[in-house]
């Protein structure tokens, strides 16, 4: 089971076997996720402490998360990006803010999940600039959807270009290239408008495609027509004592 065609596509092994392949994409529900009053304490308590219409990106800090290509795009915006979360390159890339001198990149650390959906609610967009193939799917992409936010992500051949679709529920960048990203913020926040109707096509995209009860339906069918192929052949069918 590969999670998107992208990462089918692109990947030499998986193409070998493609007439075994089945597409079942990652889904989460929004029940799962800790629900926000629109003038909640926790929504206002973090609008106090880092406004809105900012950039957000969530996650694990890696080395192909890309981060340090956002940290160099962010030279002179007029806009502020929250990293929230911690990983093994947080130090140099904090180290690299500092250096560049920048004031509007915001590290925030581990965030709880109801901090988190609060940024999500109060954020512009949600940038996820990871730059290499090692980014196989991208959960913060379909979190953004869900929460009806629009997306920047880059072009490498996975799942997170079957989250994002460009110039519909976002932008698809150059991967690795600092203009390229810059850009696509820029857009966004310089057209609050556009960025409103992507977001409500990647939270359509996302009902569509993307939930939970989708995914189970999805897994359900596959181990149907594992059983049934099975049992069509005349072997062992799944579950039998053998």
């Amino acid at each position: 089971v590969a999670t998107s065609p992208n990462y089918l596509a692109t990947s030499d092994v998986l193409r070998r076997y493609g007439e075994k392949v089945d597409i079942v994409p990652i889904g989460i529900n929004r029940a799962s996720y800790p629900a926000l009053e629109p003038d909640g304490p926790v929504l206002s308590r973090v609008e106090a402490d880092y406004g809105r219409d900012f950039f957000l990106f969530v996650g694990v800090l890696r080395y192909y998360k890309g981060l340090h290509i956002l940290l160099d795009a962010m030279q002179g915006a007029p806009y502020q990006v929250l990293i929230a979360g911690s990983g093994p390159v947080e130090e140099e890339l904090r180290k690299q803010a500092h250096d560049l001198g920048l004031d509007n990149v915001r590290f925030c650390g581990y965030v709880e999940d109801e901090v988190k959906m609060a940024m999500f609610a109060l954020c512009r967009g949600v940038v996820f600039p990871s730059y290499l193939r090692s980014e196989a799917f991208g959960v913060t992409l379909l979190e953004g959807a869900m929460c009806g936010k629009p997306l920047i992500s880059a072009e490498v051949g996975s799942g997170t270009s079957h989250i994002n679709m460009d110039h519909k529920t976002g932008y698809v960048v150059t991967p690795g290239c600092t203009r390229s990203l810059r850009q696509a913020m820029d857009r966004l926040h310089e057209n609050p408008a556009q960025a409103d109707i992507m977001g409500r096509q990647a939270r359509s995209r996302f009902e569509e495609l993307f939930t939970g009860e989708i995914m189970g339906r999805r897994y359900a069918e596959v181990y149907r027509g594992i059983h049934s192929h099975a049992d069509h052949n005349g072997e062992l069918a799944l579950g039998s004592p053998e």
